[in-house]
């Protein structure tokens, strides 16, 4: 019986990997503030980056898109981003960090193709929504970290340091892609004003294309029942 149990709970792991990778993602939501304050949280943080993109390759294999665009992504990006942490180069983690950006990206365009491939939804195309959009909160928010290294003062806050921390940067990218706004973070420079504008576009675009489409094919189902 416990066997049988497994093999079930498996095969339906199997079947949403979005939720999965969503469900990790929102849990690294909780823990990111604890990450920050130590080495051991940092080493923790790498780790679960690592496992992370682990979730993302998962689910690009889903997808229409090519699986080979997110291996030359993710490789050299947990590359990097370990020699950078080991070797004390800021100029490699982030690099490492464009390169999760893009790997993101990519994934989240994976998801929405994904999801509008057939007319018809189904459970997991659900939770691709709702992975999709950490995604693209992610992706957003590793954009901000390199435009902070590349021009310095990028963003400002009610702490006195240059730098904002990861948790300040998901937060701004999170209130920008949802509309809400709410994030003591102001981007001050040019360049990191012209990324708070595509995200903007971004957010607005993904609930009026993707999500709208979702919930329309939804109450047609409906209907026709």
């Amino acid at each position: 019986m416990a066997i049988a149990r497994t093999t079930r709970w498996l095969a339906i792991a199997r079947r949403h990997p979005s939720a999965w990778l969503l469900g990790v993602q929102l849990l690294g939501v909780l823990l990111y503030p604890a990450m920050d304050e130590s080495g051991a949280g940092r080493a923790l943080f790498g780790a679960f980056g690592i496992a992370v993109l682990g979730l993302a390759l998962w689910v690009v294999r889903r997808s229409p898109l090519g699986m080979w665009v997110a291996l030359l992504l993710a490789i050299p990006s947990v590359v990097f981003s370990l020699s950078g942490a080991l070797l004390g180069r800021p100029a490699l983690v982030t690099t490492a960090q464009l390169l999760e950006c893009l790997l993101y990206f990519y994934t989240a365009g994976s998801l929405i193709a994904y999801m509008l491939q057939d007319h018809k939804v189904t459970r997991d195309e659900l939770f691709a929504a709702g992975a999709t959009f950490t995604l693209l909160a992610w992706a957003f928010a590793f954009a901000f970290a390199v435009c902070q290294q590349w021009f310095p003062g990028s963003f400002v806050a009610t702490s006195e340091s240059e730098l904002r921390t990861w948790m300040e940067l998901l937060y701004l990218s999170f209130s920008l892609l949802s509309g809400v706004g709410l994030s003591d973070v102001v981007p001050v420079h040019p360049q990191a004003r012209a990324l708070v504008m595509l995200e903007q576009f971004a957010g607005v675009m993904y609930v009026a294309l993707v999500v709208s489409r979702l919930v329309g094919l939804t109450m047609i189902r409906n209907a026709r029942n």
